[in-house]
Parts: structure tokens; C-alpha cells; sequence
């Protein structure tokens, strides 16, 4: 049975990922890519499943682990009863094939440990053909090839590497695992103690380059760190986790894949890197969704792959039993092919803070002119809304609220010179979906925006109209909205995405609390300058991560437990823009805004947002 989430530490090289449980086992790892499938899936059901262990062949007293400082480098020291020994774990940043670092060293007294290697390609389903090869053991299945090297004595059984050793103080046992394509012959490999130092040096070196220097750096860097991770760097595309399938609640069946790009997670992203510092990060962010994009605005998704594919059939796995029995476990997915008007706000927004922070260019003038022209005859519509919702079509408020956003970011570059577009048209397109939303979107006997036209119920969501501009944060609609969110979708002080109810999401119940809307709840705070409030619901946010500084999408409040896929990208770019936001003076600072005498964003352009399940 697979670990708590939060027991689990990523590892990665920018182009895939590993989860390490603090027991030492690799219980999910894709290769070559994040969406490739994986070749351990114990995360998904057990050690029949794939993973690679190792560990004292005594049950440690005690585990510690840490990440390098500055480094997505994991060191896990076991404690037993005649020593300790520390495991390395690192996945070198690629220079033509994916692999897996592993060193054991010897801390104190003497350590008996133990190696299972059971790879399982396929997602757990594949028994590989092993054999020898010179000094290497290699598994093949397909068109996966595994080379493991080692200077430790291995035999193979039951379609496992195995092997036991003892260390003492200041031996040093590396372990290399090499993916290579299966049809050809093997390549030569780094070293794994050279490997290590280059690990080391490349994320010390990316560390250096943050500029945040407020309150809770660390935090911050761990995520943005986190974020990096989680970059296809051949495109620069960032995925919304690296696993699938971990379900919002343990035993039921919100369970996605979310090893893909999502355009709404675009402008969080790029807010998050830009006020970090990490220029290049954020064009190679912003040059992937012009990529992704270009074509007939009619055709724009919501989600892409690594690279900007559209093809993302969903499907599910039946011969897994899912992380704590929680099925189904899907592969691809289906908000593919859904209709989620917000995201062209999203995307307009995105490209109106890359023009103010980095060089424009006539593709994305290109791309907006289409995506303007698309929205004009279709805003009315209803859609999936944000949550990507598997029920009925509506016509939700936020989508609404991010049609504004497009048409005022639109009239906005037109006014600064750096668009050229029916500007009294937009205009007046601006001023009708706003008044829309006004009538139609806001419940006067509660007091409230609610979550679609003519409901009374409440959603998250609402909490970024003040974020974005679209009301001031002293309205008495936006503080109605506020306190009615913090009245009624309030756990433990963690804020729920909605209530749900049969028919509106159309699945069934039971998820946790969502954090990126807890953070919106900060920065919804802060810009109401409820500073000493916003700071208490931010300091609970981060007890809430994991003892190596890591984040899932939700908080299941009863079992006081991370749930959803893992570590949450977006989780992780909320928890950035919040620090930023309560480290600006004065409190009360907008979203958005630079310490004084910098250049800055206009008060309300934007604010913490999330990815949807």
C-alpha cells in the first residue's frame, strides 16, 4: 500500500519526475517524459506494481530527510540500531537520456541494507526481459530500455533486481538507472558521483538567480524551485503535477491526470516567475502558449501536452486498483474537449503582462486580435467553467468575470499604443459583459456573486473579481461575496472550491479543502487590508506542506491529509504570489504591486488563480 502523499519527495530533470516515499522506495517515475508511462506505479497500487527500493534490512529507528539547500537534490538518513546511513537521491539535468541517481553512504556504526529493484513499464502491467550485458544489468519491454549500474552484487529473480550489502562508516554505494529508447545499443554514462556534483552545482546556480528577498524566502524559493521541477524545458511548457489519478478524496473517484500544460495556469505562472526573476523561464513559458495556441481561435483548448499536442484521449486503467483503492485511474484527459470561456481572459491577461515585461511580438498581437474576435460571439454561451465541471453546460460567473478581463486588457493595449483593434467596440463589449455579470451574476438577497446565472450558491472562484479589476476590493458586492465565502465555504479555516451538489459538477461528492483558493483567500484579505488576518490564514497554509516544503492540490481537513495530484503546481505559484503580496508595504498593497520606486502593474490587473481538476 503506497504512503501518505506527504510522505513522498520529487526528484526530477525537467523533463520527468520521481516520487520518493521516506521509506526509500520510488513508487512513481515516468520515462522519458512527464506523460509518458510510468515504469514504477506502486503510487497507483503496490510494490506488484513497480518500484525500487532501498532501505536497512533492519526497521529504522528513526528517518530524517532533507532537500540539499537550494537544490532539488533529496538526502534520507535511516537510523537504526547499529548505525546510519544516508540515501542520495537526484535525477541529473539531461544530456541525452533521462536517469536515476542513488547513493548509499555509510554515516555511523554499520548499516545492512537491501535493493529491490522491480521495474514494471506499461504502468505496472509489463514484466521486462532482464539480462546482463557486460557490466550492466538491463530490463527491456518494448521500446523501454533500463541499464542499472553498480559496483554492489546483483542477482535477478522473479523479474526483480535484488541485491544486500553492508556499509560502514564512510563507504559510498552508487546505484545509476538509465531509460534509453530499446532498439539502440547502449550508450555511455556519466558517473554517478560526477552526476551528483553537476545536480548539485546546476540547482545551486538556479537558486542564486532569485531576486525575492521578503519575507518567507525560503518558502518561496522551495516552491519556485518545485515549479522549475515541474518545466518540460525542451518546450518550456510547465505541467499541473507530475503523477495521475491521485484522487481529491481517498476512495472516491475525482481522480485526473494532470501531467499536461493548462493554459489557465499561464498567467499564474508567469506572475510568479516574473516577480521571482527568472526572466527566461517566464518567455519560454509565454513562448509555449503562442506555440500551443496558433491556429483558428475557435480551436483553442483549455489543456495541451508537453509540446503543445491536442490529442489527449482519456482513458482508464483497469488493472490498477488506485492510490488507496481510489478508481478510477485515468490516462489523458477528457476537459480536452471542453468549452472554458475564462481561459481567453486568462490568456489575454498573460500576454498583457508579457508586453509590460518583456519584448512584444506580432504573433501575440496575432493571437489576441483572433482570440478577441472568437470571444465577441461567444461570451453569451454557457460552459465548464473553471472547475471543469462534467455536468450541464452554465453560464458561470467567473467565465464571465475573465471575458471582461480580455475585452479591458484588450481596450488596454489599444490606449498604450500596442495593439491595433476596433477599440470602441471592445469597449462597449467590456461595458455589457460588466453589466451582465452585475444583473445576472450578483444575488441581492444574499448579498453575493454566486457561482452562475441564477443560482444562489457560492464558488471560490468569485474570490479573484477584485484580484483582476473587475470591482474594487471596497465595493460592498466584493465584500459581500467575501464574507459569504468565508461564512459558508470555510474548513478549519481552509477554503472548499463550492459545495458540491448533484447535477452542477456532475460527480459524486467528497473532496478536501482547496488550497489554491485558500491563498486567494489571502490575497483577497490583503487587498481588503486585512493584513494581520491574511498573514494567520497564510502561516496555516504552510504548516499544511510537507516536512520537505511540498503541497498537493487539496487538505482533507478530517484526516489531516495532502490529497490530489502531487506536488500541485499551482498550489505551489499561490503560495509565491502570496508571500509577495503580504511582503509588500504598505500591507495593503495590491496584487500585482513593487516595493516603492520600481516600476509596477496597474493595481488590480491580477491575482493568485488556480488549475482546475
Amino acid at each position: 500500500m503506497a504512503l501518505p502523499i506527504e510522505d513522498y519527495a520529487l526528484i526530477g530533470d525537467m523533463e520527468t519526475a520521481a516520487l520518493i516515499g521516506r521509506d526509500g522506495s520510488v513508487d512513481w517515475m515516468c520515462m522519458p517524459r512527464f506523460d509518458s508511462d510510468a515504469c514504477f506505479a506502486a503510487l497507483l497500487g503496490d510494490e506488484r506494481h513497480g518500484r525500487w527500493l532501498i532501505a536497512p534490512v533492519e526497521e529504522p529507528r528513526a528517518v530524517r530527510r532533507r532537500y540539499l539547500p537550494g537544490t532539488l537534490v533529496l538526502e534520507t538518513e535511516f537510523e537504526t540500531a547499529e548505525g546510519s546511513v544516508r540515501l542520495t537521491d537526484c535525477m541529473p539535468p539531461r544530456n541525452e537520456q533521462p536517469d536515476l541517481v542513488r547513493v548509499v553512504e555509510g554515516v555511523r556504526g554499520r548499516a545492512r541494507m537491501r535493493m529491490v529493484l522491480a521495474l514494471r513499464p506499461g504502468y505496472g502491467r509489463t514484466l521486462p526481459w532482464i539480462r546482463r550485458d557486460g557490466g550492466a544489468w538491463t530490463a527491456c519491454a518494448g521500446p523501454d530500455a533500463f541499464v542499472l549500474q553498480t559496483p554492489a552484487k546483483i542477482r535477478a529473480e522473479g523479474g526483480r533486481f535484488l541485491a544486500e550489502f553492508e556499509v560502514v562508516k564512510g563507504d559510498r554505494v552508487p546505484f545509476l538507472l538509465v531509460w534509453q529508447p530499446s532498439h539502440l545499443p547502449l550508450r555511455p554514462v556519466d558517473e554517478p558521483g560526477r552526476a551528483l556534483a553537476r545536480t548539485e552545482a546546476f540547482w545551486e546556480g538556479w537558486s542564486r538567480r532569485c531576486c525575492y528577498r521578503g519575507p518567507w524566502r525560503e518558502e518561496v524559493l522551495r516552491s519556485l524551485i518545485t515549479l522549475k521541477a515541474l518545466t518540460y524545458a525542451p518546450t518550456g511548457g510547465v505541467v499541473a503535477a507530475p503523477t495521475t489519478s491521485l484522487p481529491e478524496w481517498v476512495g472516491g473517484n475525482r481522480n485526473w491526470d494532470y501531467r499536461y500544460c493548462w493554459l489557465r495556469d499561464a498567467t499564474f505562472t508567469f506572475y510568479a516567475l516574473m516577480d521571482a526573476g527568472y526572466l527566461e523561464e517566464a518567455r519560454a513559458w509565454r513562448d509555449w502558449l503562442l506555440r500551443a495556441v496558433a491556429g483558428d481561435p475557435e480551436q483553442t483548448q483549455v489543456v495541451y501536452g508537453l509540446a503543445g499536442e491536442r490529442r489527449l484521449g482519456e482513458f482508464e486503467l483497469a488493472w490498477l486498483p488506485g492510490y488507496m483503492n481510489s478508481r478510477p485511474v485515468r490516462i489523458g484527459n477528457r476537459a480536452v474537449d471542453q468549452l472554458q470561456l475564462d481561459v481567453f481572459g486568462e490568456v489575454m491577461d498573460c500576454l498583457h503582462q508579457a508586453r509590460l515585461e518583456l519584448e512584444p511580438g506580432d504573433q501575440a498581437r496575432e493571437l489576441q486580435r483572433g482570440l478577441l474576435e472568437f470571444l465577441e460571439s461567444h461570451w453569451k454561451e454557457p460552459d465548464e467553467g473553471i472547475w471543469e465541471v462534467r455536468g450541464p453546460k452554465r453560464l458561470f460567473t467567473h467565465s464571465k468575470v475573465m471575458a471582461w478581463v480580455a475585452f479591458d486588457r484588450a481596450v488596454r493595449a489599444v490606449e498604450g499604443g500596442h495593439l491595433d483593434g476596433p477599440v470602441e467596440r471592445w469597449r462597449a463589449l467590456r461595458d455589457d459583459v460588466h453589466a451582465e455579470v452585475c444583473q445576472r451574476g450578483y444575488h441581492r438577497g444574499r448579498r453575493a456573486f454566486t457561482q452562475f446565472f441564477g443560482s444562489d450558491q457560492l464558488d471560490a472562484s468569485l474570490l479573484l473579481i477584485p484580484l483582476v479589476g473587475f470591482l474594487p476590493p471596497g465595493d460592498e458586492r466584493v465584500r459581500g461575496t467575501v464574507e459569504a465565502i468565508e461564512r459558508e465555504l470555510l474548513l478549519d479555516g481552509l477554503v472548499r472550491r463550492y459545495l458540491p451538489r448533484q447535477g452542477v459538477d456532475g460527480l459524486a461528492h467528497g473532496e478536501g479543502a482547496f488550497l489554491a483558493c485558500s491563498f486567494w483567500l489571502v490575497d483577497a484579505r490583503v487587498l481588503e487590508g486585512r493584513h494581520a488576518e491574511a498573514e494567520r490564514l497564510f502561516r496555516q497554509l504552510l504548516s499544511l506542506r510537507s516536512d520537505l516544503g511540498l503541497l498537493s492540490e487539496e487538505f482533507d481537513v478530517q484526516g489531516r491529509r495532502l490529497t490530489g495530484n502531487f506536488p500541485q503546481a499551482f498550489s505551489h505559484v499561490a503560495l509565491v504570489n502570496s508571500a509577495m503580496n503580504l511582503g509588500r508595504h504598505p500591507p495593503a498593497a495590491r496584487r500585482g504591486a513593487r516595493p516603492p520606486g520600481e516600476p509596477g502593474r496597474r493595481a488590480g490587473e491580477h491575482g493568485a488563480r488556480t488549475r482546475s481538476a
